[in-house]
């Protein structure tokens, strides 16, 4: 088997070969390449239909080759008639020109070895696609063997040849004489068209009103590629030896026939005896019942009888036959259309344009490739057809796959991606981006259809730029990083802030869509405090804009709530975990307070003096160790701002190292006299003093006004402290309190002093964790005024990078002011954060300029979007077209 596979492998190359090297002397080559065998026509399927292209102009052709090696086993003479009979068929073809007749490109040359021509791009003739395969390469093509015509083409392919009949009838005055699927070809378009006029018969009194058709006798003794073929041909032919126009359409009712019949005619003949063959089907016809038609179409199957009719005045004429209902097809007339479309003004091809996209859906697709979008992309060359051809190419680039999309559309659509006029082609690109960016190459997107974005963004025209910016969304996920980086997202800026309709629905949603696709990009993002200090103040206000309507608006509220979600969601999920850490820590300070106990309690009476006096101020005051401040003081730290790694890895320190104090061995008591333990404890009382003394030396003035003086606790990256000067009952009552036995430094403390008020007293200021002190006189507990240890650094936590957005928070100011959010009062909750006129400043360097760190970075007055509507991020996936935009749609487009 595989031998014989081979060898018949083996016999196709060889043909093949011989047929190519017999071209290659035709005069034919020298202005075309001829490529692959494809397909056969002609009379008797005789002529080999090659692929072939122009040399000069790369223009496609086919390339009709009649190889002299077919007619060997003939006498010279009949050779030589065959010759002159093809010929004759071509030259005639050549003279003729009409869109149902097979173009020539290249009239017909003779070389030693061949007949060669050109014509138009050749899929096949109708008898290859019925089945009949003769002198076509082995094994067959799929594209040959598969292929199944659908209804609309066969509607309008019979419909093309009654219009072809039709023009030899009336206007040629000339009779074909050899209807047959052989001499039907279907281009590459799928166009039929009529070729095989070697036995055409013009009249002889082309003037007068009756045309006059000479007919020979039929000769038997010539060759077959002498003759018409039989089997279509009119009985007239045969029995009376008369023609005329209605022999051809008794033709065209055969060929209706073997089309709705795979290829078989309705009559076989026997060509040795022809005569009596045609008698019998004489009598056939004359009794031809509904029974014979059954596979024709019922709607046709009258008109084919007609056809088929002895008496060749009752047959339609061709004409007629183009106004049967049949042919009264929605597809049928949109092909037919498409045809005569040169014919056509402008207003009259906008109208069909308009219409199209209600009848595509009801083609095949292989007539839409092959017919329709070849039509409808040569009107790219017409500016003002484009808006009206440009959604039909784009509805047909959706069913196409990407390679054909790549392979038939992209090239066409290339020029139109640089047209800006009429506006209408940037609207329909727009709208139909994500087919665009999907199916076109990242090379083209960058070098053809992001530029035309661009070129939307900096349009003059105010409802080009809205569109461009509802219409962004719906493909920004498509787009790649460093494009919308470096390239789309400046551009929306630009045109945002240079715009004067920044009210506009289809703004304020570009602006809504920013800011979601930044914060739900993973690249990009937005942090917690971008949220709370730029975003949501500035989406706010935006969210209640008297244009929105309730979609729009409802899309507003969404993102602003998935922000305060993740808002809430992250800075519980950090205090949670400061919470447990600070826990830990605690359980470790206390093993470590217990062990220096136990030390403590085996040293002299002095030293347990000295632990009574820390044991009694120091719950009060300083609970805790110095270690105890500097962890309370980084936890305080970390109740405001996520640890960084140099934060964690400094806590883990000081945990190892009390857990390595706890792990020491206790320390060996000394014996010391009561007297050092008096002097020791002396000197400690001293000490205390002296501070004390040095403590209410301090001294800034404050505003008389002041309604009382507070104690106040603030965060740790500014702390500030405020004491009114005590009166002498007030020291008396203080160093009594303090049982003159405690020490502490002040250092990074101010401490203003207004000798009218209560030190007692003070009442309470809404937003400030405070501590009153009244009588009697116990002291606060200080854990929450923790300072952090001298000379350690104070680490803030890294943001996250967010360079991709450097531009899109940027400090400048709108070219034109948003009118409405102009006219918003600041919210009255920010208030209370301003400082009063001549408001005290804190005495250390370090602590003030902390201070004020927190008045214009925490509290967010300045720098803040809420007064700077114009920062804004990236677009969401959808969007929803504002009613404005659609309106300027409509006037756009008339």
């Amino acid at each position: 088997m595989e031998s014989m596979l081979n060898k018949l492998k083996s016999t196709v190359t060889k043909v093949t070969a011989d047929v190519t090297s017999a071209v290659m002397g035709n005069p034919v080559t020298r202005e075309f390449d001829v490529g692959r065998h494809i397909a056969s026509g002609g009379n008797g399927l005789a002529w080999k239909i090659f692929n072939g292209t122009k040399k000069s102009t790369k223009q496609e052709v086919a390339v009709f080759v009649f190889d002299k090696k077919l007619i060997d086993k003939y006498q010279k003479f009949e050779k030589d008639q065959i010759i002159d009979s093809l010929k004759r068929g071509v030259q005639q073809l050549t003279r003729l020109r009409h869109p149902r007749l097979l173009t020539v490109q290249h009239p017909l040359e003779e070389s030693r070895d061949c007949l060669a021509f050109c014509t138009e791009p050749v899929f096949a003739s109708l008898a290859n696609v019925l089945g009949n395969w003769e002198n076509l390469p082995s094994p067959i093509s799929p594209d040959i063997k598969d292929y199944k015509l659908y209804d609309v083409e066969t509607k309008y392919g019979l419909l093309q040849v009654s219009e072809g009949l039709s023009f030899l009838h009336s206007s040629v005055k000339m009779v074909h004489g050899n209807i047959t699927p052989e001499n039907i070809i279907l281009n590459k378009s799928g166009a039929w068209k009529i070729m095989g006029f070697d036995f055409c018969v013009s009249s002889t009194n082309p003037s007068e009103q009756e045309p006059k058709f000479p007919c020979k006798e039929w000769d038997p003794n010539l060759p077959s590629l002498c003759l018409p073929n039989p089997e279509y041909l009119a009985p007239e032919y045969i029995l009376s030896v008369s023609c005329e126009t209605a022999s051809d359409m008794y033709s065209l009712g055969t060929v209706m026939y073997a089309v709705f019949n795979k290829g078989k005619p309705i009559f076989e003949v026997n060509k040795q005896d022809i005569y009596k063959s045609f008698s019998r089907q004489l009598d056939q016809l004359s009794r031809l019942g509904s029974s014979s038609l059954t596979n024709i179409p019922e709607e046709v199957r009258e008109h084919v009888k007609l056809l088929l009719n002895v008496t060749p005045t009752v047959r339609p004429d061709a004409d007629q036959m183009t106004k049967i209902p049949f042919f009264d097809d929605v597809g049928a007339v949109t092909l037919q259309y498409f045809d005569t479309l040169f014919q056509r003004d402008n207003l009259q091809k906008s109208q069909f344009f308009k219409g199209l996209p209600k009848v595509l859906p009801k083609l095949p697709k292989r007539v839409i490739v092959q017919r329709i979008l070849p039509c409808l992309t040569s009107e790219f060359v017409n500016p003002d057809m484009v808006p009206f051809v440009l959604p039909n190419v784009l509805l047909i680039a959706e069913e196409c796959t990407k390679e054909e999309y790549v392979k038939l559309i992209l090239p066409e659509l290339g020029p139109v991606f640089k047209q800006q006029e009429p506006i209408q082609i940037l609207l329909i690109f727009l709208q139909k981006m994500d087919l665009l960016l999907t199916k076109t190459p990242p090379d083209e997107i960058k070098n053809s259809v992001l530029p035309m974005v661009y070129r939307a963004l900096e349009a003059p025209s105010i409802q080009i730029q809205e569109l461009c910016l509802n219409i962004i969304p719906t493909f920004a996920n498509l787009i790649d990083y460093p494009s919308m980086k470096n390239a789309l997202i400046p551009r929306i800026k630009n045109a945002c802030l240079q715009t004067s309709s920044l009210a506009e629905p289809a703004v304020l949603m570009g602006i809504l869509g920013i800011y979601k696709c930044t914060f739900t990009h993973k690249k990009l993002g937005i942090t917690k405090e971008q949220l709370a200090g730029k975003v949501l103040p500035h989406l706010i206000p935006l969210s209640i804009e008297n244009n929105l309507n309730l979609n729009q608006f409802n899309s507003f509220i969404s993102v602003i709530k998935e922000m305060l979600n993740r808002l809430e969601s992250e800075h519980k999920t950090k205090l949670e975990q400061l919470h447990i850490m600070q826990e830990q820590q605690k359980s470790l300070d206390i093993g470590n307070q217990m062990n220096v106990s136990e030390e403590m309690k085996v040293t002299n009476i002095g030293n347990q003096q000295i632990d009574k006096v820390f044991n009694n101020i120091g719950a009060d005051l300083l609970t805790g160790s110095e270690s105890e401040n500097k962890e309370d003081g980084l936890q305080n730290k970390h109740k405001r701002a996520s640890l960084t790694l140099e934060e964690k890895q400094k806590l883990a320190k000081e945990q190892e190292q009390a857990q390595k104090l706890k792990s020491q061995q206790p320390l060996k008591p000394q014996v010391h006299t009561p007297v050092a333990t008096v002097k020791q404890t002396k000197d400690l009382t001293d000490t205390l003093m002296d501070n004390m003394s040095s403590l209410t030396s301090l001294s800034v003035s404050t505003p008389k006004s002041s309604a009382s003086s507070t104690f106040t606790s603030v965060p740790s990256m500014g702390i500030g402290m405020m004491f009114s000067t005590p009166t002498d009952n007030t020291k008396r009552n203080l160093t009594n309190g303090l049982n003159a036995n405690m020490g502490f430094q002040t250092s990074g403390f101010n401490m203003p002093v207004n000798t009218n008020q209560n030190f007692y007293s003070s009442p309470s200021t809404v937003g400030v964790t405070k501590m009153t002190l009244g009588t009697p006189p116990t002291l606060p507990n200080f854990n929450a005024l923790s300072v952090p240890p001298a000379g350690a650094k104070q680490t803030q936590q890294r943001p996250t990078d967010m360079s991709a957005l450097n531009n899109l928070f940027g400090p400048q100011k709108p070219k034109v002011s948003m009118n409405q959010l102009s006219q918003q009062k600041p919210n009255q909750w920010l208030n209370q954060f301003v400082p009063p006129q001549g408001s005290p400043t804190m005495g250390s360097s370090v602590m003030g300029t902390q201070m004020n760190v927190i008045g214009q970075s925490a509290f967010g007055m300045q720098g803040n979007p809420f007064f700077n509507p114009q920062n804004f991020a990236q677009p969401p996936t959808t969007m929803t077209n504002s009613s404005s935009a659609s309106n300027d749609l409509k006037d756009l487009f008339g």
